[in-house]
């Protein structure tokens, strides 16, 4: 427990951790990325390549560098690339094509741009008119066929580059761009420093009492920054290595583990639910089988309700962490540290050493303990939040109302300081870990032809989290049906925001000032009227 005041600490840049392992252990095995491992010596030389490359092609420290990669060798090595170089790193969900892709490009600012050669297609008519981007690098030996736009290189050719001594930013310096899922607007950067990314992955070192001996491993996507502070960042703050696989697949969930021999596995709680309920693995651990448990001790994820989590704890032989809660913007606004026991239902003890955290009414009221509220937050040390909303002055201060900032999150906290999230002030849904904005879904799907108006809601998912529905007025004497109005989403929306349940309605539910009314569609739910893409067997790409 502090005493409430200012708390300084060491500061540190990415390329300082970075250093640090280079010095103590150059050329034992860092990271392994989809079966290609690096050494930190290995990463850090093709890291000063590829920064040499960028330079040469006219990116200056601030500057920023997009990426558009599922997990890869190649989405690591660019992200290190440009934090070598001084720029800022702007990871794009690789699920975007469309008005998506370019509101983050053109929003950001971004002067090049890395994309996977099987993502390359979607570039064409996004990028040309982007002033920004002025070179997009394409992984594979093709290009996107671009006309009168960025300039196209092949990665290869890069990482054949001088390498260039890593630029010396300060801890204060920005080094992320993380999107946010927007909930009343596009979607907003959130800037991220160099020495938020060091201190939020020592607090997560601390929760899982992660040592030198421990291997983390993780399917989550590197566009989220989970991925980037446990594994990318994790071994050289806590020591030990770690392992990014490109996607998660219940079937290979223990081959995978038993093969990079991982003791922790991040993951998101839609996963372990998933995982609980595959009956074709073997109950109990290290039991000789091909597909048993031999390493794993922790199952890090949230949310993992309590009859979920003895469930996983009986099941496969291992603990389970769920007490955490934070965002982008901030994290770990509450823990749970060593000496702390976990609470059912609770995100662990709010995180005192590093944050002040309230629970406000309406009108910013401090509401007190055993009271739901809005979960509010401010920092104790420098530089362990987010810096702001990229270009966006009026967003950073109308969310840090009289200096606090507000998470649009409803909770409570306890007597004994245990923080239970309750539920979502704003109006955005969450599934298969992906923040997803209504206001982005209804304007793609009110582009149809045959759309009057659509309003997306959330319902509950079978695999915890949500899936969405989306209610629609069709134009009068219009024939469209749900299903080829969702085969029509398939191509404009990312695989994660297409609504599994469509419904046709003559109007909507309304206030007296014409409002519509979404919480009397979530309310109601899934109705008879409801059509569901899963039960109709409809497929599509998840990427």
């Amino acid at each position: 427990m502090t005493d409430g005041t200012w708390i300084t600490e060491e500061h540190h840049t990415l390329t300082d951790l970075l250093d640090r392992r280079l010095g103590t252990d150059p050329d034992g095995e860092y990271l392994d990325v989809c079966g290609e491992t690096f050494s930190a010596a290995s990463l850090a030389g093709r890291a000063g390549a590829l920064a040499g490359a960028f330079a040469d092609l006219g990116v200056r420290p601030g500057d920023r560098v997009a990426t558009l990669c599922e997990n890869s060798p190649e989405a690591v090595l660019a992200w290190w690339g440009a934090i070598w170089a001084g720029a800022i790193a702007v990871p794009i969900n690789s699920a975007y094509k469309g008005e998506y892709l370019r509101h983050q490009l053109a929003d950001s600012g971004a002067s090049l741009l890395v994309a996977q050669d099987e993502l390359a297609g979607r570039l064409p008519g996004v990028v040309e008119g982007i002033e920004t981007l002025r070179h997009v690098v394409v992984t594979g030996e093709g290009g996107p066929g671009l006309r009168g736009g960025p300039a196209v290189h092949r990665f290869a050719d890069l990482t054949n580059a001088d390498p260039v001594p890593p630029h010396r930013s300060r801890p204060a310096d920005l080094a992320t761009f993380v999107y946010t899922g927007g909930t009343t607007g596009p979607s907003k950067g959130c800037m991220l420093s160099h020495h938020y990314h060091a201190s939020l992955s020592r607090q997560i070192a601390v929760c899982w009492r992660r040592g030198p001996d421990d291997v983390v491993w993780t399917p989550l996507p590197l566009f989220h920054f989970n991925a980037l502070v446990t594994c990318v960042l994790g071994p050289l703050v806590a020591g030990g290595r770690a392992a990014i696989s490109r996607r998660f697949s219940v079937s290979g969930f223990w081959g995978e583990v038993n093969r990079v021999g991982a003791t922790i596995a991040s993951l998101l709680g839609s996963m372990t639910a998933l995982l609980a309920a595959d009956e074709d693995r073997p109950e109990m651990p290290r039991s000789g089988a091909p597909q048993a448990n031999t390493t794993l001790r922790l199952m890090a994820a949230a949310p993992v309700p309590p009859d979920l989590d003895a469930r996983l704890r009986e099941r496969f032989g291992v603990e389970v962490f769920s007490g955490g809660f934070g965002l982008t913007e901030a994290s770990l606004i509450s823990w749970t540290p060593p000496g702390v026991p976990q609470r059912p239902g609770a995100a662990g003890v709010i995180n005192d050493e590093y944050f002040e955290v309230r629970i406000f009414d309406d009108d910013d009221r401090d509401l007190g303990r055993n009271t739901p509220g809005e979960i509010v937050v401010r920092p104790r040390r420098p530089h362990v939040m987010f810096e702001g909303y990229w270009g966006n002055p009026e967003a950073t201060v109308a969310a840090c109302r009289n200096l606090w900032f507000h998470t649009g999150d409803i909770g409570r906290i306890d007597d004994d300081g245990y923080l239970f999230f309750v539920d979502r002030k704003a109006d955005y849904l969450r599934r298969r870990g992906e923040n997803i904005s209504s206001f982005e879904v209804e304007r793609v799907l009110c582009s149809h032809p045959d759309v009057v108006e659509a309003v997306v809601v959330a319902v509950p998912s079978e695999v915890t989290e949500d899936d969405l529905k989306v209610t629609v007025v069709r134009k009068e004497g219009s024939t469209l049906t749900e299903e080829a109005l969702f085969r029509w989403c398939i191509d404009q929306l990312p695989y994660f925001a297409l609504p599994r349940y469509v419904e046709f309605r003559a109007d909507l539910p309304r206030s007296p000032v014409g409002r519509v009314l979404k919480r009397v569609l979530r309310d109601e739910g899934v109705t008879p009227a409801t059509w569901d893409a899963e039960a109709a067997g409809v497929t599509y790409e998840r990427r």
